[in-house]
């Protein structure tokens, strides 16, 4: 009876367990700030960076007198105790020890990767000038659009403006972090958003289940438990994507001559365009990441209409570690999966769907033979289009029908011989449409004729016989009148086109 008072009074549970379930989900506020303001919101950051050079230098003393580590959450805090008042100027003790919270978490995850045998991951033992500080629920204010930052003892209060308003209720925000991007300051409101709540007979169905895959050119293709599916299409995300690129090459084009060099301190015109690239860019991933947002909701709406309870993701990070070149590069990097991933697993889990991952790759069918290369094998009629928003558009497919038999396949064709020594293909024995003379061999017989690129010879080597329609070797009739050329004192080294820039023939050995 006396441990288990002592547990629950001891190491209380942040949350009743017959509470609803929550969620935390973080927005990111840009802050406007005076010059003063702005001057205290650094000195705060270059305070908690103070305070991780400290944690290094530490650690860095009792490596070399080979003590153990120093990491620990409350080991860091009875250190940071022993600190008098005005070391670590306006930083509060809670903004100081989210530092020290920062360091352990960083610590204890790189040894958890190290065990797990991941040799790439590294200790934190970088400096960092300016580090983000985190205050939680109780010691900081929020009023409407402006925000009070807690400093120390004895500092006058900080007030700053956001903005805009923040998308969480007052009494759902939990804590607030200050942190520098860019040269400009944020503030990240982290709230405890409630799970979503359906009516009797609603919920999604832990039975009901849904494949998910994600491509490049689409970013969703889901296909649902009753034999319908959703495809939602992101070529509008590709087609902002390539407009962005080809904007900025002009742009980049347009100021290359004044460009500064190195060293060198820009002119006005120079820092405008600076100014201007800078808003294009921030435009640009806002409509990327809006039309993601846009993509994920629907599918996580049209689950929920059909009551999936189980979201199955496919998981194809592995083509990033293929090298494919600098466009396909360019391609997988707009992709952006570890955000599409993301964002689909938030927005399901506010839903209430569970979300699963699936790296195995199903097998792949057997590839159809050439004859029936461009046969639709897919039964059905072809989907409708139903544009929902822009940037996207949704394709829903009823259940197929079973395919009809097909009928024999024909027989399969001979293949092509080559001959290595020209680098030209010669139909095999008995399809050639020129008939070969007695005890002529049928590889000498197709021979490397003299001929331009894109013609066939149709007689034999040595012959001076004319055609008004030639035939080549794969018995289509050429267009234009041709001619006989002579190279070298030789009779029919190749075939010329009268009046076409590919007349000079081309000499052979």
């Amino acid at each position: 009876m006396s441990y288990r008072w002592c547990w629950v009074w001891v190491v209380p549970r942040r949350r009743d367990p017959a509470a609803p379930r929550v969620v935390h989900r973080t927005a990111r506020v840009a802050v406007r700030v005076t010059p003063g303001q702005r001057r205290r919101c650094f000195g705060l950051l270059r305070s908690a960076g103070d305070v991780w050079a400290c944690l290094l230098e530490v650690n860095a003393w009792r490596r070399r007198r080979r003590d153990a580590p120093l990491v620990g959450y409350q080991q860091l805090c009875r250190e940071l105790s022993g600190s008098g008042p005005g070391t670590l100027g306006e930083l509060d003790t809670t903004g100081a020890r989210s530092v020290l919270r920062r360091f352990s978490d960083a610590w204890f995850a790189a040894a958890k990767r190290r065990k797990d045998g991941d040799l790439s991951a590294r200790f934190p033992r970088r400096r960092r000038g300016l580090v983000p500080v985190r205050w939680y629920h109780g010691t900081f204010t929020l009023d409407g659009r402006r925000a009070r930052i807690p400093t120390a003892k004895g500092t006058a209060p900080l007030w700053i403006r956001l903005a805009r308003e923040v998308p969480y209720p007052a009494e759902q925000v939990r804590s607030i972090t200050l942190l520098c991007e860019g040269g400009r300051l944020f503030l990240d409101v982290t709230a405890e958003v409630p799970l979503a709540v359906y009516p009797p007979g609603e919920k999604p169905d832990p039975a009901r289940f849904a494949g998910v895959d994600l491509g490049i050119i689409h970013p969703y293709a889901v296909a649902g438990p009753d034999g319908e599916g959703l495809l939602v299409s992101g070529r509008a995300i590709r087609a902002e994507h390539r407009m962005h690129l080809a904007d900025t090459k002009a742009r980049r084009r347009a100021v290359a001559r004044r460009a500064p060099k190195r060293g060198e301190q820009g002119s006005r015109r120079w820092r405008k365009y600076r100014r201007r690239a800078r808003l294009v860019e921030g435009r640009h991933r806002r409509r990327v990441r809006q039309a993601q947002h846009e993509a994920a909701r629907q599918v996580v709406s049209w689950a929920v209409e059909r009551r999936v309870g189980v979201l199955h993701v496919g998981d194809p990070r592995g083509v990033l570690d293929i090298a494919a070149g600098r466009r396909h590069n360019l391609r997988l990097r707009q992709w952006q999966i570890g955000r599409l991933l993301q964002v689909l697993t938030d927005k399901a889990t506010l839903a209430g769907i569970t979300s699963g991952w699936s790296t195995n790759a199903a097998p792949r069918p057997p590839a159809p033979p050439a004859a029936h290369a461009f046969r639709n094998l897919v039964a059905g009629p072809c989907p409708a289009r139903a544009v929902d928003s822009p940037g996207t558009a949704t394709w829903s497919r009823p259940p197929a029908s079973p395919p009809a038999p097909r009928a024999a396949d024909p027989p399969p064709r001979q293949p092509l011989l080559c001959c290595r020594r020209w680098s030209r293909t010669v139909e095999p024995a008995g399809t050639s449409p020129v008939p070969g003379g007695p005890g002529e061999d049928q590889l000498a017989r197709g021979g490397p004729p003299h001929h331009l690129v894109g013609s066939r010879s149709p007689t034999r080597r040595g012959s001076t016989t004319t055609t008004e329609h030639p035939v080549n070797v794969r018995g289509h009739r050429t267009r234009g009148r041709m001619r006989r050329v002579s190279i070298g004192g030789r009779a029919g080294a190749g075939w010329g086109r009268i009046g076409s820039s590919r007349s000079a023939p081309r000499v052979g050995r």
